[in-house]
């Protein structure tokens, strides 16, 4: 079982050194930016902010409007794959919106928005299996300097060769940052000595 306080700690201290390495991310983040007042009204119903909703929906699907942001599947029809069974959804916020409440990471119920936090909840999103190995997740890392490969190729088969041509969730949020000084981790709080 992987521990969840130690990958906070590691994901916390990619993201303080964190470069990226790869072309491609200011375009994308500019697609993610510019549709920030309908990630928004998902915000709004979930808790989960908003660059974290478009990172996530890049990941699964390309940014596309017609699909679960649970897992990239048409919003028209019950999804396939993890988390299956879901739908069909009249809107892409309707899906959003029980990606994020009901289907594990479960990410409304998360209340750490810190760097650590954050990311987490993001590997969480994709799975645990990179965390098992020791190995940065390339759904966060994939074309920063804290990623150089190794990936599932399948469910349960994982290639140390190779190399996610994804553009990874930290990437995006360091150029969605550049664009727009709003995008902020939750600053973390002392209470009666213990970091919270």
């Amino acid at each position: 079982m992987t521990n969840i306080v130690g990958l906070k700690v590691a994901n916390a201290a990619r993201w303080s050194r964190a470069k990226i390495t790869r072309a491609g991310f200011p375009v994308v983040a500019q697609h993610l930016f510019a549709a920030k007042a309908r990630y928004q009204t998902v915000e709004t119903a979930t808790k989960v902010p908003w660059w974290c909703i478009a990172v996530v929906h890049e990941r699964e699907a390309s940014q596309n409007w017609n699909t679960q942001l649970g897992q990239g599947d048409p919003l028209s029809r019950v999804s396939v794959h993890v988390p299956a069974g879901r739908g069909p959804f009249h809107s892409w916020e309707d899906g959003a919106f029980d990606a994020l409440v009901h289907c594990p990471p479960f990410a409304a119920r998360n209340t750490d928005w810190t760097s650590g936090g954050a990311l987490t909840i993001l590997e969480e999103y994709n799975g645990l299996g990179y965390a098992g190995r020791g190995r940065p997740s390339p759904y966060v890392w994939s074309g920063t300097d804290q990623y150089v490969s190794g990936k599932y190729v399948r469910d349960g088969v994982y290639d140390a060769s190779v190399i996610d041509e994804q553009l990874g969730c930290a990437g995006l949020l360091l150029a969605m940052m550049a664009l727009d000084p709003t995008i902020k981790f939750a600053d973390l709080r002392v209470t009666n000595g213990a970091v919270a």
